[in-house]
């Protein structure tokens, strides 16, 4: 693995020796909008490999994305082997559905500490609760960024990560009725602690979120990128794309319906994914997204 060579992937050309805010940023946003959140393999009849070397090979010389354990698992090598103190966290989902944060721990999280500050970096969460900074780990402190509005709060040891999100101006080209504005409360994300974790306690999650019924990656075949202007998804054949805070506090919501042909020939004008293997798209309704 080489480090100048995930640095090609991602576009980045900036410094690689300050260890600060600034670059841990930038690294960041160059990975978000080059490296697509996505679940494709599961419906290719891939498997999903949490060990680096697959993860590298996938994503730098395949040209892939990933969902969290893979983006952020790569970023742990980058952040790590550039200097930063960098520990891996486990976070809880959210379930709306239900009402309640997931019982098992389904979500990968970076820990960054810098100049005696605690950092959060998420570069595997995607759609629309894809942080674009990272965010300085303080409870009850209102962080705005270009997304909305993150905020983290703790209780008994335990944090919480909302997001206060804009109105939306949706246009549906299958649905007319519903180009009006929608109001968008604070929505819950998932909660997490401070416990350092290593990659082998993912193991479970990761098989079971390729092969339960419940699974949403199961249930949706999901591609999403961040743009400079807001974010881009795949859902079945569903394509959404999204500008933030267009005008007035609220974020424009484009939604196209495509055909099988369309779906291949979109991953590869708009996601630059080209797949070895046929794409089965799926989404199935009852399956909530957050986004």
């Amino acid at each position: 693995m080489n480090i100048k060579e995930y640095f090609a992937r991602i576009s980045y050309k900036g410094p690689q020796e300050c260890l600060d805010l600034e670059t841990l940023t930038a690294i960041l946003q160059h990975h978000i909008r080059s490296v697509p959140f996505e679940g494709l393999s599961i419906h290719c009849g891939e498997s999903i490999k949490l060990d680096l070397e697959p993860i590298y090979d996938k994503i730098v010389k395949q040209n892939r994305g990933g969902w969290c354990m893979e983006n952020n698992h790569l970023l742990f090598w980058v952040f790590q082997t550039m200097g930063y103190d960098i520990s891996l966290l486990g976070a809880y989902v959210f379930n709306p559905l239900q009402d309640t944060y997931g019982k098992d721990m389904n979500h990968l999280l970076l820990k960054v500490v810098m100049d005696d500050k605690v950092y959060i970096v998420d570069g595997g969460f995607g759609i629309a609760y894809q942080i674009w900074q990272p965010m300085e780990l303080v409870s009850g402190k209102d962080q705005p960024q270009a997304p909305g509005i993150f905020r983290f709060t703790e209780d008994n040891g335990v944090w919480y990560f909302d997001k206060l999100k804009r109105k939306q101006h949706i246009i549906d080209a299958d649905n007319p009725c519903s180009d009006s504005p929608k109001d968008m409360t604070c929505k819950k994300v998932f909660s997490f602690t401070l416990q350092p974790q290593t990659i082998d306690e993912f193991r479970l999650i990761n098989k079971y979120l390729q092969t339960a019924s419940d699974s949403l990656f199961v249930n949706k075949s999901i591609c999403s990128l961040q743009t400079t202007s807001g974010f881009q998804v795949l859902i079945g054949w569903t394509f959404t794309e999204v500008t933030y805070n267009y005008k007035d506090n609220i974020d424009l919501v484009k939604i196209t319906t495509l055909t099988d042909e369309e779906v291949d020939k979109m991953l590869q004008e708009r996601f630059n994914i080209r797949l070895d293997k046929k794409l089965v798209p799926i989404n199935t309704r009852l399956t909530p997204v957050l986004f």
